[in-house]
């Protein structure tokens, strides 16, 4: 019994799995990131602009060799400033 009910719950846990790669890999329908992808609205210059500042302060942190609650605290004055 106990193998049966195992059996069971194995076969509903990896269905949705199988069915997943079924619907990627036919080719027909593209899967949630591909949409995603193709419907991305170009960025910003506010968001390149952040996203520029965000690489400085993190190659700063970086040659600083801080790490955890101190690269925390670098990254949070860095961006504020």
């Amino acid at each position: 019994m106990k193998n049966l009910i195992a059996g069971l719950c194995l076969v509903l846990v990896m269905s949705p799995v199988a069915l997943a790669q079924q619907a990627g890999a036919s080719g027909g329908e593209p899967v949630k990131s591909e949409k995603r992808a193709k419907a991305k609205k170009p960025l910003t210059e506010k968001q390149l602009a952040h996203q520029q500042k965000m690489k400085d302060c993190s190659r700063k942190a970086a040659d600083q060799k801080l790490k955890g609650p101190d690269r925390r605290q670098f990254m949070r004055t860095c961006l504020k400033g």
